[in-house]
């Protein structure tokens, strides 16, 4: 066997042993993918029920007036992925956190390491910064950071405004890129329940409401994490897809090569055979 055939069948092991890999990957991420929109229906379930709780408060306390927005800081949350081969995901999140008014002065709160070196190429200064979750087991304490990190930043200095920037899943060749207000925080979503009996009360209905509000706020964040690990995870479905297309026609291009050298060297044999016997 040539030099040149040799060399043709160790680049198509490696292609097909590439192809194992990325289809694993695939895989890994396509089960991820499922499992946390799986989580997301009891997310749902307990912001309900804090939601419900607010609603009782509201009901039967004072309820406050609508928040006008401070002149401030404006903070952005920007989920970002953690892991890699996720095409232009990151891009699309940082370049819709971006998008604001130049006179507004923000705050970029990032998750995701890989978001976190996008944001360093493209020039833009982080004040708070997380790796994101690797699995969805991780996305209730990673929310407990973020909210952490999140009232730090609100204590003691006026703020204008709060924002979660993600992605979500679903939607077929690319990511939907969505925002969420957190605050001025919007009460008149929740119904207020009134009852004949007034819920019985352990604290003062401010402290306790603030309390609530800051529970809300944590629900909301895991769902947005939870929303953002699955559409990391699609993209990356996605990702692995086009390189096992990219993968199969290298695989196809080496099967030609492979045929065509194979036919010259078995052409060249019997043209020397039949030279040989010539003479």
């Amino acid at each position: 066997m040539s030099g040149k055939l040799a060399e043709i069948e160790s680049r198509t092991r490696t292609a097909h042993q590439l192809d194992a890999v990325i289809g694993a990957m695939r895989g890994i991420a396509a089960a991820r993918s499922r499992e946390a929109q799986g989580r997301l229906p009891g997310i749902r379930s307990s912001a309900a029920t804090v939601g419900a709780a607010i609603g009782a408060v509201l009901a039967h306390g004072t309820q406050p007036t609508a928040e006008s927005p401070a002149r401030g800081v404006q903070i952005d949350i920007a989920l970002c992925a953690e892991q890699g081969f996720v095409g232009a995901f990151n891009e699309q999140i940082l370049a819709h956190a971006l998008a604001r008014e130049s006179s507004t002065e923000c705050e970029l709160l990032l998750v995701g390491s890989r978001g976190e070196i996008a944001a360093h190429e493209r020039g833009v200064t982080v004040a708070w910064c997380s790796p994101g979750a690797s699995h969805a087991d991780d996305v209730s304490a990673l929310a407990s950071r973020v909210t952490d990190a999140l009232y730090l930043r609100l204590a003691g200095r006026p703020v204008s405004g709060v924002r979660i920037v993600h992605a979500v899943p679903g939607i077929a060749s690319h990511n939907e890129v969505v925002e969420r207000r957190l605050i001025p925080f919007d009460f008149s979503r929740f119904e207020l329940a009134r009852h004949g009996q007034p819920p019985l009360l352990t604290l003062p209905a401010g402290p306790l409401l603030a309390g609530l509000v800051e529970a809300y706020v944590y629900v909301e964040l895991c769902e947005a994490l939870m929303l953002s690990f699955a559409a990391e995870n699609e993209a990356r479905v996605r990702a692995m897809l086009a390189a096992r297309a990219n993968v199969k026609e290298t695989l196809d291009t080496l099967t030609q090569q492979y045929r065509q050298v194979r036919q010259d060297e078995i052409t060249a044999d019997i043209v020397e055979l039949a030279a040989g016997s010539a003479v």
